[in-house]
């Protein structure tokens, strides 16, 4: 449970991102975040109840 205040936001809420890191692996590419959110440097996203998120970097549209 986030000891946080403000509260982190939970796993399933689309701002997820914004919570807290707990630990760090930047040698690895990935970092876990207080709501349990495994989150890896390609913005792909790993949830507590092992639901995929597939990597969502916004993408630069040439004009």
């Amino acid at each position: 449970m986030c000891q946080h205040r403000p509260e982190c936001p939970s796993a399933e809420s689309a701002d997820r991102e914004a919570a807290v890191p707990v630990a760090r692996h930047p040698e690895q590419g990935w970092s876990l975040l207080c709501n349990g959110v495994l989150l890896f440097e390609d913005t792909g996203e790993l949830l507590p109840d092992g639901r995929v998120i597939a990597p969502h970097r916004s993408r630069l549209i040439a004009a």
